[in-house]
Formats: C-alpha cells, structure tokens, sequence
C-alpha cells in the first residue's frame, strides 16, 4: 500500500479502538447497559450483523490485500478509480469522518448507546453536532468508509461500504421508532427542527427526511 492508504488505514483502525474504548467509558457515566441491539421489541440483528461485517473489513481486508493481494483478479473498481489525487479526496474523508462520529459520539454522554430499546434510551442530545444532523454519527461512519473505498477502491471495499450504510439506514430508521414511541413529543419537535442527516428546518413541516 502507498503512504496515503497506509495513512488512512491506520486512521481506521485508531477510529475503531476509540469507538469501543468511548463506548465503554460512556457506559460508565450512564451506568445503564449501552448495546441494545438485543433488547427491546424491534428487531436488530440484521443491522448489527451488518455493522460488524462492514468494520470488520474494514480493519482485515488491508491486511489481506498486503498479505495476498486483491483476490479479485482485474478489479474494475481499482483500475477506475486508484490513483494519487483520488486518495488525497478519500483520505480527507477518512480523516473527517472519524473526527465527527467521536465528537458527536462523546457529545451524548450519558444518552450514548448502541441499537435502541424501550426504558433503556437517555434525555434528547440536541446541541453541539446533534444541532445541524439528528444521525452526525452514523454521518461521520458513513464519510470514513466512503472515503476508504476512495482510497482503497475494490469490489470488496465496496461491498462493505454498501453493508455500512444499509445498517445505518435500517438502523436510523428503526431508532426513530424507538424513540417516537418513547420520547413523544420532544422527539417529534426535535424531528421538525434538525433533519436526518445534515441540515435544519426553519418553518414546520412533515417529520419526512
């Protein structure tokens, strides 16, 4: 691998450490159980079992492509998009993405968890990142892998880069539920101020993206 995807792997992997090492100090100051995935009565597994797939990969498959090479031989992902000035774009990505999801990760404190499930959900978090995106974490993921299939362009990266954002998609969508049914009326106008991903409302409207 050259230096920019060296560089950009290794911001993957610190990414990575620091989100459970941040998930276990949360967890701490909440004094709660913050993986959810299991509990509650929305289903969850598929989306968890995406996420672990997509991070995952996204920690072994360079390791593999040193070791062994792309086992996909002619790869039209890589011959199309690799190339120097593609990786700076990527690895810019990569760099912002991680930043954002900490920030915004550390900004819930006690409200932080992983999946969501009824009785088990903190205050609303709607200052700081969580005022200009309702999701700024799963926003920052989803720059980081984008950002490493730039940098490291294959079928395979792409692949796990498509299964990280169908988890956050299903995932947001099913924590929206949770958090309607549980929170009422201060999700509800949280929803009519700040949109899904990136953006506020000035008037009232629709609770749409």
């Amino acid at each position: 691998m050259s230096g920019m995807e060296i560089a950009s792997y290794l911001m993957t992997v610190v990414y990575v450490i620091s989100f459970f090492a941040m998930s276990a100090v949360l967890a701490e100051e909440a004094g709660r159980p913050i993986w959810l995935f299991d509990k509650g009565r929305e289903k969850q597994a598929l989306p968890a079992m995406l996420f672990r797939l997509a991070f995952a990969g996204a920690v072994l498959w360079p390791i593999v492509l040193t070791l062994v090479g792309n086992p996909i031989k002619a790869d039209p992902l890589h011959r199309a998009l690799d190339g120097p000035w593609v990786d700076v774009l990527g690895h810019l990505l990569v760099v912002v993405g991680p930043c954002l999801a900490i920030l915004s990760q550390r900004y819930m404190g006690a409200s932080w968890r992983i999946g969501a499930a009824e009785g088990e959900l903190g205050p609303i978090v709607d200052s700081g990142p969580f005022a200009i995106s309702r999701n700024p974490v799963f926003v920052g993921q989803a720059l980081l892998f984008i950002g490493l299939f730039i940098v490291l362009p294959s079928l395979i990266q792409a692949v796990l880069t498509l299964a990280l954002l169908v988890a956050i998609v299903l995932q947001v969508r099913i924590e929206e539920r949770v958090l309607s049914q549980t929170l009422v009326q201060p999700y509800r106008d949280y929803q009519q101020r700040v949109r899904r991903w990136l953006g506020t409302r000035t008037t009232p409207e629709s609770t749409a993206p």
